[in-house]
């Protein structure tokens, strides 16, 4: 058996998913892809400007989903916000897993552990735009199945005509629910415990990295809540509907604003202004 991590490389002045619309809809792209090409998936993580997933398939048939995912998700992000060509340039790293040196546990602790590593959550099981919460849980499942809804109204709401299978479920908020394609008993086989798999959690790089950080224990905020503040800061202290109204003092005074209001970095900053790493760090020193 093959396994391979797939990472793309993160968007520095974009967002993969501005809002939980568009969460919403890669993870109901990611269930519909499974669907359709019978790929395993074992884990995988939306993150705001990049994705992670641990697959059991070849190289060409993890490029084959990748490229799909990318492909299907761009052209919903065309629709929605206007941008052609969106991830066309996004670079994909695959990663083969040796599954006799434990890669394949530390690969998916890896995955796991990025919403931990930035702040989002206190723990895997709090992040739920992937399947952090779906090992080793004592608690059933919420959610309707698929089936209990028309198809014209399952198409509304999953961006597609596909007919899935119909006793997936369908979380509250809209979304179809790793655990109904997801092969849950397969991947605690491979932790065999819980407190084996919280062992490889702990000791990834990712939680590691977390750790040596100064600012860890600062609060963060989401991408998607500073973006959304935006246009009210706007409003607040300028009177400007849109920060492309405002000039670059302005624009310097904005920034400020949300590094102190949000405890955000200046990579954060860039990637829900959507401007590069250097134009924010110039805006900065100018004024």
């Amino acid at each position: 058996m093959e396994f391979i991590l797939i990472s793309t490389d993160h968007l520095c002045e974009q967002l993969w998913f501005k809002d939980d619309e568009d969460f919403k809809t890669g993870m109901n792209y990611v269930a519909i892809i499974t669907f359709t090409t019978g790929i395993k998936i074992l884990f995988f993580s939306l993150m705001s400007n990049h994705v992670h997933f641990v697959v059991q398939a070849t190289q060409r048939e993890a490029e084959a989903f990748i490229n799909h995912f990318k492909q299907i998700y761009a052209n919903y992000y065309q629709r929605k916000y206007g941008v052609k060509k969106f991830l066309r340039r996004n670079g994909v790293d695959f990663q083969r897993l040796d599954v006799t040196r434990e890669s394949l546990e530390r690969a998916i602790a890896y995955t796991q552990m990025n919403p931990v590593a930035a702040n989002i959550c206190l723990h895997p099981t709090g992040y739920r735009w992937g399947t952090g919460d779906c090992f080793f849980r004592e608690k059933p499942v919420k959610g309707q199945r698929l089936g209990n809804l028309s198809f014209r109204e399952q198409a509304r709401i999953l961006h597609s005509r596909i007919r899935l299978n119909q006793e997936w479920m369908l979380s509250d908020d809209g979304y179809i629910l790793p655990e109904s394609y997801i092969p849950i008993p397969f991947v605690e086989r491979i932790f065999r415990t819980p407190s084996r798999m919280n062992y490889f959690l702990n000791n990834s790089s990712k939680a590691k990295a977390r750790m040596s950080q100064q600012e860890a224990a600062l609060p963060s905020f989401r991408d998607q809540t500073i973006m959304a503040a935006v246009p009210e800061l706007c409003r607040s202290l300028f009177r400007i509907e849109s920060q492309n109204q405002l000039d670059e003092r302005c624009q310097a005074e904005l920034i400020r604003q949300i590094r102190y209001r949000f405890s955000a970095d200046i990579h954060q900053i860039a990637r829900v202004l959507g401007k590069s790493y250097a134009e924010i760090t110039r805006l900065l020193d100018s004024f």
